[in-house]
Formats: C-alpha cells, sequence, structure tokens
C-alpha cells in the first residue's frame, strides 16, 4: 500500500520516472573518458565520502597541509562533460532539474549509466571534474581560492560510519584528525561552544544528517529533493 501511495504521489506531482529512449541512447553512448584539454590531477590521492553502498559518487576531496593552514582540493563530478548541449539528455534533465528522493526509491536527475558509472567519482577511475582550490589560515578561514575544471582520480571509497569511527578512534590520520579540531569543528570555538561542550560530538563533522536521513526531518510530502551543483 505504501508503494502504491508514493508512486500515486509522484504521478500527481508529475514526476519523470524513465528517461526518454534517445537520452538513455546518448547517456551509453557516452565516452567513458572526457578529459581532452584538462590539468591532471591523478597523481592527487583523493576520496569520497559517502553514505555505505552509494554509487552516485559525485564529491571527492584532497586535504594536504600548507604551512601553518591547509590546502584544501574539493571535486565535483562533471557530468556536464558527458551531456551534448541541446539533446535529448540535456532535454531530459532540464525537465527533471533535480534528483528526487522518496521513502521508496530515487528518481535521478540523469541516468544511473552515467551517475553511477561513466560519470561517477569511483575510485580508481580517471574522471572529469570541477575543482575548487581553497588555501586556508591556521584558523580555518580561506585565504585564497581558484576553480577549474581538471582530471581527478579517487584513491578510496570512504563512508560516513567508517570515517567516525576512525576520528573517534584517532587512526584517521594526522590532517584529518587536525581538521576536526579547528575552525567552527573545534570544541570551545564561539561557534561550537554551546552546541558541542566536549571533545566528542564536536569530531563528528564527518556525519551529517544525510548519513541518517534525518537532514530532512520535517518535508513538505514524502518526496524530497537535492539539485547536483555541478550542473
Amino acid at each position: 500500500m505504501l508503494r502504491e501511495g508514493f508512486a500515486a504521489i509522484r504521478r500527481e506531482l508529475k514526476v519523470p520516472t524513465d528517461f526518454p529512449e534517445a537520452a538513455l541512447d546518448e547517456a551509453s553512448g557516452a565516452a567513458d573518458s572526457r578529459t581532452a584539454g584538462r590539468a591532471d590531477l591523478t597523481d592527487l590521492p583523493f576520496v569520497t565520502i559517502d553514505p555505505p553502498g552509494s554509487r552516485d559518487l559525485d564529491q571527492a576531496m584532497h586535504i594536504e597541509r600548507l604551512g601553518s593552514g591547509y590546502r584544501v582540493r574539493y571535486a565535483i563530478a562533471d557530468v556536464a562533460a558527458f551531456v551534448l548541449p541541446g539533446g535529448a539528455l540535456d532535454g531530459a534533465a532540464k525537465e527533471r532539474t533535480l534528483t528526487v528522493y522518496c521513502p521508496d526509491q530515487r528518481v535521478p536527475l540523469h541516468p544511473t549509466v552515467l551517475s553511477e558509472g561513466t560519470a561517477s567519482l569511483l575510485p580508481g577511475q580517471d574522471r572529469p571534474a570541477v575543482v575548487w582550490d581553497l588555501r586556508l589560515g591556521a584558523d580555518g578561514e580561506v585565504e585564497e581560492a581558484t576553480v577549474a575544471r581538471n582530471v581527478v582520480r579517487s584513491r578510496e571509497q570512504l563512508d560516513y560510519p567508517t570515517q567516525q569511527a576512525r576520528l573517534d578512534a584517532g587512526t584517521a590520520g594526522e590532517v584529518l584528525d587536525s581538521w576536526s579540531r579547528w575552525g567552527p569543528f573545534a570544541a570551545g570555538s564561539s561557534a561550537n561552544a554551546e552546541a558541542s561542550p566536549s571533545p566528542g560530538p564536536s569530531r563528528r563533522w564527518w556525519t551529517s544528517r544525510v548519513a541518517d536521513g534525518t537532514w530532512s526531518s520535517a518535508p513538505r510530502c514524502p518526496c524530497r529533493t537535492t539539485t547536483h551543483r555541478s550542473r
């Protein structure tokens, strides 16, 4: 009964659950490599972090020490590199505009052959990405920022529970462990002191509400939506 009800809501709201054949053909025919003319950052050990079992990996990160501060590279999967402007796939994405999350299923913005395959930042695969290069001071404030289209290669697919356990056990590594201690994440900081009086909760910057699904605890309807920031 619940599944039938969710399906009825999607029909009522005219949520397009199926892609046109032409859009699926374009997605299936998209080349694995769309990296020409991009700077190569595949030597950097990017990692992804998502809920366990995720396949649509659209964000990756690399952090390194830079003097007393940090250099953070934040990569977003460049799905646009696989979409022909004005084509059937482009039209289908514009009709949808976003991914719709329902209790029983997810209605994706792009066909899964792209979002979970050739465009996903899966480990060990060269992928086109839009990369923000951020230079941070010791207090976590951004001192310099640039953005460019690059090629990245994720080294490892992390998940929230595992990384939280590593942080709690002190085995996350020097950079990630120390990063959880400064700025708004640090216990005793002005932004976090009242909400997190002890070191434990303040270090849970890995574990967002997305991990347990409570970030949209009061939606107006049983389905929730999110846009893909790189589109």
